[in-house]
């Protein structure tokens, strides 16, 4: 752990609201990230994302310091998520509808996106419908290979750091990703003939 978020940690326990804003502002875009990939709905995600920081200022005194700090917060984060989709599941209120729009613009920090540069129309297009079905790829997963993928291939986190965030041993990470990219292949596999 850094020098840096060593102060951070300690500045969070002493209550320091501007340590708060500087946390927000550090892990906000991640946060948010693995917040819109889990639950594939804005106004949940930014409504989710807030509750995790608050969670985590009110719970920081116990963080033990065994693993990174961003770590732990994506386990909180995590469990956030899968707490939040069982909710909405139970009242119905999980929507399945297309990526919106807004997402697909790289408004998402994280999120996978194009390069920034001069693209035909058609070749913009054909990206961002690409990404929508992806995103709808990754939602219908089941909410623990949702995880693991959104981890690993979006969030870019090592095994380690995944099997750390999920309490699962790494050679079950490895091979829930596996079967998550079979999944995934499969599923996007009509579109990419199309090509």
């Amino acid at each position: 752990m850094s020098v840096r978020e060593r102060l951070l940690i300690r500045r969070l326990r002493e209550r320091d609201e501007r340590a708060f804003r500087e946390m927000v502002d550090e892990y906000r875009d991640r946060v948010f990230s693995l917040t819109l990939r889990m639950l594939g709905n804005r106004e949940e995600a930014e409504d989710l994302a807030q509750e995790v920081f608050i969670t985590v200022f009110k719970s920081i005194d116990s963080f033990r310091g065994d693993s990174k700090f961003s770590t732990w917060l994506y386990r909180i984060t995590a469990n956030h998520c899968k707490n939040r989709i069982k909710y909405l599941a139970r009242r119905h209120d999980r929507k399945k509808s297309e990526f919106d729009e807004e997402n697909t613009k790289g408004a998402v920090a994280g999120a996978p996106s194009t390069p920034n540069r001069a693209r035909r129309p058609d070749e913009q297009m054909q990206s961002s419908q690409m990404e929508v079905l992806i995103q709808k790829a990754i939602e219908s997963l089941p909410e623990d290979r949702r995880l693991l993928i959104v981890l690993r291939d979006i969030e870019e986190l090592s095994y380690d750091e995944i099997s750390e965030i999920t309490g699962l041993a790494q050679g079950t990470v490895k091979s829930g990703i596996s079967r998550a990219r079979s999944t995934l292949r499969k599923k996007l596999a009509k579109y990419m003939d199309q090509k």
